[in-house]
């Protein structure tokens, strides 16, 4: 799998709540640590998500900010 993102957590899928139209998927990506996306129903199927299934969350964006106490 070759990507431009350029964080990618992997991950398993803990659940999925789908919707009419879209889909939220809860991947934990380390003990006791989620990532939620929302995805379509559509893609949802057509990549075959289910619970207990190995997945990546990716995450592109333009900025990503960081923060200190």
């Amino acid at each position: 799998m070759k990507v431009s993102a350029r964080n990618t957590l992997k991950g398993t899928i803990k659940k999925i709540t789908a919707g009419t139209v879209n889909a939220e998927v809860v991947i934990e990506v380390a003990p006791g640590v989620d990532v939620v996306a929302m995805v379509t129903k559509a893609s949802a199927e057509a990549l075959g998500l289910a619970e207990g299934k190995e997945a990546y969350a990716l995450v592109k964006a333009s900025s990503i900010m960081v923060a200190v106490d």
